[in-house]
């Protein structure tokens, strides 16, 4: 699928049925973009708020620690406009930063714990890929303790909403954009539950909630001009997510209506690597870079694209490119990383990704990639302990406890890998016992 990665994510303590994640350094820098100013609005810090997308079709956004918004990707796709999804960010930066979020953790006291790593690890390690390509953390979707938690009451609605729209203004974006985003949900309040868009479940819609946010967004002002940055941003990410998540021959048609060349040539080359046509995916990845050559995301790509079809040494030049334009990425250090290992270059291999690691640690196909390398390289302890700590992220807590128990025998007592390793045991341990108690 080039670029993106799927990854299963378990964000509450009753697993039921998982849901998906992509992954993309692009996708993901895009959407940052289109937060930043919004989150700082809000007094919040971008480089400490991920925004992730969901693997899921369906019209939904939310939040449950203060380091995560997440958002389907059939949002994105619905959307229409970069102010339409710069209000679904504001909304719930504003439930994070009103302190909606804080103090549920707080009142669920022992529901917000998963596998004794917490449910801000938890919630940050949806970041985590997986085992096979998508393996990772499952979530509660059916459970009563996971519709509660997401829930928000109506006053924390009216908050965030007022919010939201103080954001927007503040940012130098169109607070419109909100009217706009409660027009998909029209008439949902109506509806029975179970055919309400999971947005609505979560977040109460009503009549009286659109005449207030009609009175907010007046009362702010709507005399903002248009965002070139933004809406540049917004058909980026819509652009790519509908790439991927659309039927080729469908992207295939609809390229010129992306309104950038680069894009359109960005969706051109994922619709074609989706249909392994290689040769036609290249042409139109380097006529991507050709439009923005100092841009890294085009560059890793690029490298996705050969990596795919075991083209490794080429795939070591892309990434290589993309990580001297881009060197504090996690993600594009770890497809760099990955393409090392594959071409056997297991020193450098193993410093670029312990180098993505501390970063984000939260990638499990990284990780993985890191245990392979350190196994290569004769740490067998730190292989161990990676494995440990890659399978605590995606929830299997009983192979986690195997290999932490492994690696605490390898490591040096009292060091820094040995107290890690300490740490996935004991939070192991908590999870049989409650296994044993159900």
């Amino acid at each position: 699928m080039g670029a993106i990665v799927l990854t299963l994510v378990m964000l509450l303590a009753q697993p039921a049925r998982a849901i998906e994640l992509l992954r993309d350094a692009d996708v993901e820098y895009g959407l940052t973009q289109l937060a930043a100013p919004i989150l700082r609005a809000a007094g919040l810090s971008p480089a400490r708020i991920k925004i992730l997308v969901v693997n899921d079709g369906g019209l939904n956004a939310f939040v449950v620690s203060n380091d995560v918004i997440f958002v389907n990707h059939g949002l994105i796709n619905r959307a229409t406009s970069a102010e339409m999804l710069q209000a679904v960010l504001a909304h719930e930066a504003a439930h994070i930063a009103n302190g909606h979020i804080t103090r549920r953790m707080v009142n669920y006291g022992n529901a917000r714990t998963i596998t004794g790593l917490g449910l801000a690890l938890a919630a940050v390690a949806a970041a985590a890929g997986g085992g096979e390509g998508a393996v990772g953390l499952a979530i509660g979707a059916q459970s009563s303790t996971q519709r509660a938690f997401l829930k928000h009451t109506r006053a924390e609605e009216a908050s965030a909403d007022q919010s939201g729209v103080r954001f927007m203004r503040a940012a130098g974006a169109d607070p419109r954009g909100f009217l706009e985003i409660m027009q998909l949900f029209h008439g949902q309040d109506v509806l029975a539950e179970r055919r309400q868009d999971p947005y609505v479940r979560s977040h109460p819609l009503s009549r009286d909630r659109l005449r207030a946010m009609e009175a907010y967004v007046a009362a702010y002002g709507t005399d903002v001009g248009p965002n070139p940055t933004a809406a540049y941003w917004f058909a980026r990410v819509k652009g790519k997510i509908s790439a991927h998540t659309r039927a080729p021959k469908w992207t295939l048609r609809r390229t010129g209506e992306s309104g950038y060349k680069d894009v359109g040539y960005l969706r051109e080359a994922v619709a074609e690597a989706r249909q392994s046509r290689t040769k036609q995916a290249l042409r139109a990845i380097d006529n991507a870079i050709a439009v923005r050559p100092t841009d890294p995301f085009f560059h890793t790509a690029k490298g996705d694209i050969l990596m795919d079809t075991r083209q490794f040494q080429a795939a070591v030049s892309a990434y290589g490119r993309a990580v001297k334009l881009a060197p504090r990425d996690a993600l594009v250090l770890a497809g760099y990383g990955r393409a090392l290992l594959a071409t056997g270059n297991i020193t450098s291999a193993r410093t670029t990704l312990e180098q993505a690691r501390s970063i984000d640690f939260r990638d499990g196909i990284m990780l993985r990639d890191l245990s392979v390398a350190y196994a290569k390289s004769g740490q067998t302890g730190m292989a161990a302990l990676v494995t440990a700590e890659r399978y605590a992220l995606s929830g299997r807590m009983e192979d986690a406890g195997i290999h932490a128990k492994r690696a605490s025998a390898l490591l040096d007592t009292g060091s820094g890998p040995w107290q890690r390793a300490q740490d996935v045991l004991i939070a192991s341990e908590r999870a049989e016992k409650r296994k044993k108690r159900r």
